[in-house]
């Protein structure tokens, strides 16, 4: 596709969300009180990266998902461009964006060690990286590679938990590895250890969503893994490859299987603990095909032993929506389904999801949830494409989301894409980073009040 490089500028940007926002508060979306951003409601509450900007809140029910209208379905996919000279993310009023690398190999999932390093999954070229502190020109001051010759890592988490890990776990597309680890260490100090296999991934593993992570439970009994589905809808019945898939399975910290944690979730890509619950939170993309805005893309708490509809039907309030492609097929498990607790934008690809525990942001972010939107392929008009908030009270959910950093598309949100996000990591110093595929960069966010 050729588009000009119509680029939404951050005044442009701070426009759109103030002609949105007061068009919110004309309306039924209303905030109750004007110390609260209005929220976009009902069909409004859809949208696309045109009408993304920091400080946008948008809030979808289940009464308002249409019915599946699968002649809607394009391929949509993004052409990927190099960015822009003026091209740059648009952050809140108040926060500064800077580059803080560039020139990566697939980076994806991010996650800090205890002692403050950065570890990126480079997971094309099956690298673990370290990126240790911020210099004076906000670079890295020390890059190192920690571990080669992975599949497609991805998930990472370090065990046990608090500030002196032994362990750190990797998220292989085919089975989860531990390496020895101490703080401080730039490089394996000992040979990996195989900890369990996982339904393999990948073109060249069986096919399929390939992402796997990791996530302890706070007692650090408990190693939660995501494991995606091998399809779009197909029938686990009679398809043997999704097999402990569209799953989060439980394993032990020395990798026996425990049981299958909750199911029904079509790729749950994202893991964390929620810090003040306790509870597994999964960011989750949904299935394709069924419409512009049709299934929505979700961010949830995750039960125990729940079930999230995958394959047959899809969320909804004392009874799933069932998938035309699955007419009569399972009719025991409608009332069964769990509606999630943040409905997002259809088709937005939620990647890699964290909390916010942070105190350099300003206070009413501590507790909130922040999650990388990689953007659309099956949608005509592009969404997503941009990092979100996820307000919290007390460790849940309001059921809202707000745009937080856009500006990854050039056009109109119609045309070509710069950065795609997908991974997101709070600092010790309570500055986010925020690695983005598109680009090949890591981005830091930074709170100034300016």
């Amino acid at each position: 596709m050729n588009h000009p490089y119509r680029l939404l500028t951050a005044s442009a940007a701070i426009a759109l969300a103030s002609t949105l926002i007061a068009s919110a508060a004309s309306g039924p979306a209303a905030a109750d009180s004007a110390s609260k951003p209005p929220v976009l409601t009902g069909q409004a509450a859809f949208t696309d990266a045109a009408h993304e900007a920091p400080g946008i809140r948008r809030h979808l029910t289940v009464a308002d998902l249409p019915e599946p209208m699968p002649e809607q379905s394009v391929d949509n996919g993004p052409t990927v461009v190099p960015r822009p000279a003026n091209a740059w993310p648009i952050a809140p009023k108040g926060f500064k964006v800077e580059l803080y690398s560039a020139g990566l190999d697939n980076p994806r999932l991010i996650r800090f060690a205890p002692n403050g390093d950065l570890f990126v999954s480079e997971s094309g070229t099956g690298k673990i990286k370290i990126f240790r502190g911020v210099d004076a020109n906000g670079n890295p001051k020390q890059v190192s590679v920690f571990a080669t010759d992975l599949h497609q890592p991805f998930g990472i988490a370090f065990y046990p938990l608090g500030p002196n890990p032994k362990w750190v776990y990797i998220g292989d597309t085919d089975e989860i590895v531990r390496f020895p680890y101490h703080n401080g260490d730039l490089t394996t100090t000992g040979p990996q250890q195989h900890i369990a296999d996982l339904p393999g991934g990948g073109k060249l593993r069986g096919g399929g969503h390939w992402t796997r992570d990791l996530a302890f439970t706070l007692d650090g009994s408990k190693l939660l893994t995501s494991v995606g589905s091998h399809s779009n809808v197909d029938d686990a019945d009679t398809h043997p490859e999704e097999f402990h898939r569209a799953d989060v399975l439980e394993f032990t910290p020395d990798g026996k299987f425990v049981e299958v944690y909750a199911w029904g979730i079509r790729n749950c890509v994202g893991e964390a603990i929620n810090p003040i619950t306790g509870q597994l939170w999964c960011s989750t993309n949904e299935r394709d095909v069924l419409g512009n805005n049709l299934v929505p893309d979700y961010i949830t708490h995750v039960q125990e032993h729940g079930f999230y509809g995958w394959p047959w039907w899809y969320m909804g309030v004392g009874g799933g929506h069932q998938d035309p492609r699955h007419v009569g097929k399972h009719p025991e498990l409608a009332g069964k389904v769990i509606t999630p607790d943040i409905l997002l934008g259809p088709h937005f690809a939620s990647l890699e999801m964290t909390f916010y525990e942070g105190s350099q942001f300003p206070a009413e972010f501590k507790g909130d949830g922040f999650a990388c939107e990689h953007g659309s392929w099956n949608r005509a008009q592009r969404a997503g494409y941009e990092v979100i908030r996820l307000p919290m009270h007390d460790g849940h959910a309001t059921g809202e989301y707000e745009d937080f950093l856009t500006g990854f598309t050039v056009g109109a949100g119609d045309g070509d894409v710069w950065g795609r996000p997908v991974g997101v990591a709070v600092a010790p110093d309570g500055s986010l980073f925020v690695s983005d595929d598109g680009s090949k960069s890591i981005w830091h966010v930074i709170y100034t009040g300016k």
